[in-house]
């Protein structure tokens, strides 16, 4: 009799970024954004949106867990807005 070793595949996390109606740039970490995003929406979560509301998801990213998602968030956080502004560029033109 052989043991059997499954491997538990968990839900993917996702970076993404929000264009606020500023002009600025939100980068947070989610299972779900588009659920995220809906939630930013309507005011509840990140604090960031209270000054300027929420006006689009512009960039996701898939990763394979929490801890790497929170790793590459750290990253793109630290970015100047014009690397954030060429990922969303990049994303758009991939998406179409």
């Amino acid at each position: 009799m052989s043991d059997v070793v499954e491997t538990v595949v968990g839900k993917p996390w996702y970076v993404y970024l929000v264009r606020a109606a500023n002009g600025s740039l939100y980068c947070g970490i989610s299972d779900d954004p588009q659920r995220r995003f809906a939630a930013h929406q309507k005011g509840q979560g990140a604090r960031y949106f209270k000054t300027s509301p929420a006006q689009a998801l512009v960039y996701v990213e898939q990763w394979p867990d929490k801890g790497e998602a929170l790793r590459q968030e750290r990253l793109v956080k630290r970015l100047r807005k014009s690397a954030k502004e060429a990922l969303v560029a990049s994303y758009r033109t991939a998406a179409h």
